[in-house]
């Protein structure tokens, strides 16, 4: 069931196009992320969803209910939206369960079991009810601005950027425990981000924009392995990319016969994701072979360099295990897992 459509949302500041017809649907219960590069719309269409902003053009329907026919909208503030930005903006005059109970009517009975067990629900310890904003670490502040927003029983809630300032190890806990506190609770969320990675590991739909435009949006898996355009694989992750002819699903390229996705003939470009190739030492003149010229150690995965033998291309990067790690000037063979993804010219 779809609980979110977006039709042809447009948006224009003075010359600048900051959106130019956004469609999308998000499903109840799922976690979307948009993600695309600084300017390329995300936070616009968040402010539209919220109602902070109005569309020049289009629709915006949240469970069967218009809130914005262009300019024509419905303030934000009965949109039953929740929003949790990057900085929490929590009120540094009240304390935790302040803040918390500040998204619940205080003429409700149960308003002081309701703060403790959103408490409960973000899993922040009860003896933090009496602290301030400031005794509090980044992390924890956060799971109060998420308690406070799940206080006024959103139909959905907005997740604008909340774990860009959170170090890298604390941000995917974080992540984490706002899926699961979220899922739980059965609501339907959207995050908008500038990591890629952070939104392929978040959500179920994953909708990137760039020069406000809607370019691509699906599962993170397609999107990932089959991009629209060479630079949607770009910005989703380091990729290789190789002219080839295919024959008969198969590609011939630089690293020799390729199985493919899709029907495709002729000359074409493929794309590999660099985990996709295996590098082998061997010494032997294998042919579709290369040699190792830079070596970068990085623990767990490390990337290996490749120039590919009687091939005018740029060294080609591979992620690889540090075990049985090659090292610089070793002559490697390079086997493919999976298919290449195509893009026709």
């Amino acid at each position: 069931m779809t609980l979110l459509t977006i039709e042809g949302a447009s948006k224009r500041y003075g010359q600048v196009q900051a959106l130019d017809n956004i469609s999308l649907e998000v499903t109840a219960g799922s976690r979307t992320a948009v993600v695309g590069p600084s300017g390329s719309g995300k936070t616009t269409l968040l402010r539209i969803i919220a109602g902070f902003e109005q569309p020049d053009q289009g629709r915006v329907t949240l469970d069967g209910e218009l809130l914005a026919d262009g300019p024509a909208a419905v303030p934000a503030h009965k949109r039953g939206i929740g929003i949790v930005s990057q900085e929490g903006a929590l009120f540094p005059h009240l304390d935790v369960a302040g803040n918390i109970g500040f998204g619940i009517a205080r003429g409700a009975t149960d308003r002081d079991k309701r703060v403790l067990d959103l408490l409960d629900m973000v899993e922040l310890d009860r003896g933090m009810l009496t602290r301030r904003p400031h005794q509090l670490s980044g992390g924890q502040q956060q799971r109060v601005a998420l308690a406070r927003a799940l206080g006024r029983e959103p139909r959905l809630m907005l997740l604008d950027e909340p774990f860009s300032a959170l170090d890298t190890g604390l941000r995917e806990n974080m992540r984490k425990a706002v899926a699961r506190v979220l899922q739980a609770a059965g609501i339907t969320s959207i995050l908008v981000t500038h990591d890629q990675a952070e939104a392929l590991s978040y959500a179920d739909q994953v909708a990137v924009l760039r020069d406000g435009k809607l370019v691509q949006a699906g599962s993170p898996q397609s999107l990932y392995l089959a991009p629209r355009d060479r630079e949607t694989a770009l910005f989703l992750g380091d990729a290789v990319m190789l002219p080839a002819i295919i024959r008969n699903g198969h590609a011939d390229c630089a690293l020799g016969h390729v199985a493919v996705d899709g029907q495709h003939q002729g000359k074409v470009e493929i794309m590999l994701r660099p985990e996709q190739i295996r590098v082998v030492t061997d010494s032997s003149e294998q042919p579709y072979g290369g040699r190792v010229v830079e070596v970068d150690f990085g623990g767990a995965t490390c990337t290996v360099a490749v120039s590919l033998d009687g091939v005018a291309l740029p060294p080609i990067l591979i992620k690889t295990s540090s075990v049985a790690l090659p090292s610089r000037g070793d002559r490697v063979r390079l086997e493919i897992a999976g298919k290449a993804h195509v893009f026709v010219r």
